[in-house]
């Protein structure tokens, strides 16, 4: 047995005897679309996780981490789907800051932010999008100026994923007067809980409230909360989009592959399978998942170099359609049926939260339309698009 293997053993063999008890209910729980389902519970969940070691596997063992493989990890998360464990509440420490303090942070950032991100004691979201500026995050807004020793930030994020629940958020803003573009930006990590930052709740289709809004009026944070050197922000928050594509989304893939499943035995149970036009759907999306993890395991090359590279926005862009498609074939599987709330007030099924919620798969970690310009410009080598 290679080490892989029995590293997959491992997990497997840990994830059968703790996922039981007070943690047995919470299987499945958590996922997209249903982010606000036992919150809490998970919470203790990741705790329980850290104690035992298995939080932040890929990190290097000096940080905290396992210091895992590349396939060591792609293991860890397969086998954490595969169990159904609960969707994970420190994703974006884990996955997206955590690497990016250890590849660009000082000692003393790492030393002061890694430690309470592997024990689950601090939660971080992401300070990107604007109002004005989504997927164009080049043209942010929000402004920071350094007044003695604190940075003080004003200006609005949105779509910010459990700013609500988070602790820290780290915040892409403009350092430098009258610079433009991706010139005079910092990277910035920004407390929540103070004076001057109000976050407000987005309620999404699903009628839960994943995405938020935050508003930032003088909030201060210490002239030593920047990564990076003033100005190079830019850097910073494109290696950080290319953390968030890393092995992670292998284990994503087992619960694309279970609501597939689960649509096909749907289908044979009320008949839509024997429709010609599903069956052959049935079977695009069969093909799909596929592709979208031959994509994922040629990214991952880039991974082990050190961070995907642009190569990384076509894998983006097919699993966010066939993901948003496979939302759509759901709900022509169910039928008339699909049209029906299953309570009061807006209890959806999960077909239907499926469907309303892959809608956004295609908008957020950066639209269909800026993947394509990216892979024109970058992999294809096309004449850049016209900008003002």
């Amino acid at each position: 047995m290679n080490d892989v293997e029995e590293f997959r053993t491992e997990v497997r063999a840990w994830l059968r005897a703790n996922l039981t008890g007070e943690f047995a209910a919470l299987r499945g729980r958590g996922g997209p679309g249903r982010e606000h389902e036992a919150f809490a519970e998970r919470l203790a969940w990741e705790r329980h996780m850290a104690a035992a070691g298995w939080t932040c596997v890929g990190w290097p063992k000096e940080y905290g981490g396992r210091g895992a493989t590349l396939e060591q990890q792609v293991a860890f998360h397969e086998e954490y789907a595969i169990a159904e464990a609960p969707a994970r509440v420190n994703h974006i420490g884990e996955q997206l800051l955590g690497p990016t303090l250890i590849a660009f942070g000082t000692p003393e950032q790492r030393e002061r932010f890694l430690p309470p991100i592997v024990a689950v004691e601090e939660l971080w979201c992401q300070g990107y999008s604007e109002p004005d500026a989504g997927s164009d995050l080049a043209g942010v807004r929000t402004r920071a100026e350094l007044v003695g020793d604190a940075w003080v930030v004003t200006g609005q994020k949105t779509w910010t994923s459990l700013a609500h629940e988070s602790d820290w958020c780290f915040v892409l803003a403009r350092t430098e007067p009258g610079s433009a573009r991706h010139r005079g930006l910092s990277y910035l990590l920004v407390p929540l809980d103070q004076p001057g930052v109000e976050v407000r709740p987005i309620t999404q289709l699903t009628g839960t409230s994943e995405f938020n809004e935050v508003f930032f009026d003088g909030a201060r944070t210490a002239a030593s909360h920047i990564v990076g050197a003033p100005g190079e922000g830019w850097k910073v928050a494109m290696a950080t989009l290319g953390f968030e594509r890393g092995v992670s989304t292998l284990g994503q893939q087992v619960g694309f592959r279970r609501e597939l499943e689960a649509i096909v035995d749907l289908a044979k149970r009320n008949g839509a399978a024997r429709d010609p036009l599903i069956r052959d759907r049935i079977a695009r999306a069969w093909t799909g998942l596929e592709i979208i993890r031959c994509n994922a395991l040629r990214m991952l090359e880039g991974v082990a170099a050190g961070a995907p590279g642009p190569e990384a926005s076509i894998g983006k862009i097919f699993w966010a359609t066939w993901h948003r498609e496979l939302g759509e074939l759901a709900m022509d599987v169910c039928g008339a049926d699909g049209m029906l709330a299953a309570g009061e007030p807006y209890d959806l099924t999960d077909w239907q939260r499926l469907f309303l919620f892959s809608r956004a798969d295609t908008l957020y970690a950066g639209t269909n339309e800026i993947q394509r310009t990216i892979i024109a410009e970058r992999v294809l080598g096309l004449p850049k698009e016209a900008r003002p």
